[in-house]
């Protein structure tokens, strides 16, 4: 049982590698178990009050945003972390890469479309595209996505396009999944949140994941902070940004290592008149 889901495992990796290769995205069904689903719904329940509503149209009049949320519901991180997702990321960017951004996305009735955009500005660098893509996002339903409620829109292959080229209307393709099921895309593909011309509202979270040169969209360590962080494994801490680029010591808090911010104990590498003479 367990060679077989090994090997599940593998193929689903390969087939989202390829995907991603060839049109920029890939889609996961049904990867996030119902029991899960439901926990982060109900940690999170407390900020879908209708309160949080977007302030311009590419975060949407009608939509419900929620930031921070490895500060509001621990268990994101058992999606944020997924090993699923961790290989694919492995294979598609530096070790020591980040998480820039984790929000909950509440599509309600009546939303438009949002502005087409990628999500890797490639920190302001103006590296003209094509390129390497420098991010990986994902948006897991937590409701079906459906052509009428909102579901994201993707252009594919554009993650191969050069700058300023628009869509047109036969390049669009609405992503439809159900429950459970995730998006994973290139950081360089076109997309964004379709209208929502339903009667119901449509749930998505999206962790976007990037090089770890490049500052995250969130600052995760404001945004999680030392006494949320270090409930978590050290994945996620190095995640948020508990970490440093190795070789180098880029990310340093006072000459020392940021996982000391969690742990006073922790060794990490030493001075260098602690080293033996």
């Amino acid at each position: 049982m367990a060679e077989a889901a090994a090997a599940e495992h593998g193929a689903a990796l390969e087939t989202c590698l390829r995907d991603l290769e060839v049109d920029g995205f890939s889609i996961i069904a049904d990867l996030m178990p119902a029991e899960l689903m439901q926990r982060i719904r109900e940690q999170l329940a407390p900020y879908f009050r209708g309160r949080l509503m977007g302030r311009n149209n590419f975060e949407g009049h009608c939509t419900e945003r929620v930031y921070a949320l490895l500060a509001k519901s621990p268990a994101m991180a058992e999606i944020i972390e997924h090993p699923l997702i961790i290989s694919v990321l492995d294979r598609r960017l530096p070790p020591n890469y980040l998480l820039s951004a984790a929000l909950a996305i509440n599509v309600h009735p009546g939303e438009t479309p949002q502005p087409w955009h990628i999500d890797d500005g490639a920190g302001g660098l103006g590296l003209p595209r094509p390129r390497k893509a420098f991010g990986i996002s994902t948006i897991w339903a937590f409701d079906d996505f459906t052509a009428s409620n909102g579901a994201t829109e993707v252009v594919p292959g554009s993650h191969r396009w050069p700058d300023g080229r628009e869509p047109r209307a036969g390049d669009i393709l609405k992503v439809e999944m159900t429950a459970g099921s995730v998006l994973v895309f290139d950081g360089t593909l076109l997309h964004r949140g379709g209208a929502n011309n339903s009667q119901q509202k449509r749930l998505a979270i999206t962790p976007q994941y990037c090089a770890p040169g490049l500052r995250q969209i969130e600052n995760m360590v404001l945004a999680v902070p030392p006494d949320a962080a270090r409930d978590y494994s050290p994945r996620i801490q190095s995640l948020l940004g508990y970490n440093v680029i190795d070789p180098g010591f880029m990310g340093y808090v006072d000459g020392e290592h940021p996982r000391k911010l969690l742990d006073i104990n922790y060794q990490g590498r030493k001075r260098r008149n602690d080293l033996p003479s």
